[in-house]
């Protein structure tokens, strides 16, 4: 949640980082035959639109909560526009397809989500910098922990 708090004022490090970069590579050379890509959603970019589905593709699963709820809150958006989709987050490095849908426990838990957001976006600093095993990878992973952010 820091990384949201980072963001949401302003302080983007995804330009400059090799992960963010192989996942746009992965994004344009994935699934050549889909012709709508990368729709835009007020302030949301959703990778593909197939059909009944709305799509995101990933470079891992290691992310699959966070992919989760990207995709819900995607669902969950098109929804309050009278959109009715369904979602898939692809993997295609594990050739692997996660479908979901926004059921009335899936809106609970986006709304949840949204709220806990919101209060974090209040806040005057961000939320104290957790040690997580996939921060090695992370395009804020040099603003979080050479600039001392670590206990």
């Amino acid at each position: 949640m820091t990384l949201t708090w980072l963001y949401s004022n302003g302080l983007t490090m995804e330009s400059n980082n090799d992960r963010v970069l192989e996942g746009k590579i992965l994004h344009e050379r994935s699934y050549p035959q889909k012709r709508k890509r990368e729709i835009d959603i007020e302030r949301s970019k959703i990778d593909m639109i197939d059909g009944d589905y709305i799509s995101e593709i990933k470079i891992s699963s290691k992310m699959e909560k966070a992919d989760r709820l990207q995709m819900l809150f995607y669902l969950y958006q098109l929804d309050q526009k009278g959109v009715k989709k369904k979602g898939r987050i692809q993997y295609p490095k594990e050739k692997r397809i996660e479908e979901i849908e926004l059921c009335d426990e899936n809106r609970k838990y986006v709304e949840n989500s949204i709220s806990e957001i919101n209060n974090i976006l209040a806040r005057p600093s961000p939320p104290k910098i957790p040690t997580l095993p996939y921060c090695h990878k992370c395009a804020y992973y040099d603003f979080c922990y050479i600039a001392g952010g670590e206990d």
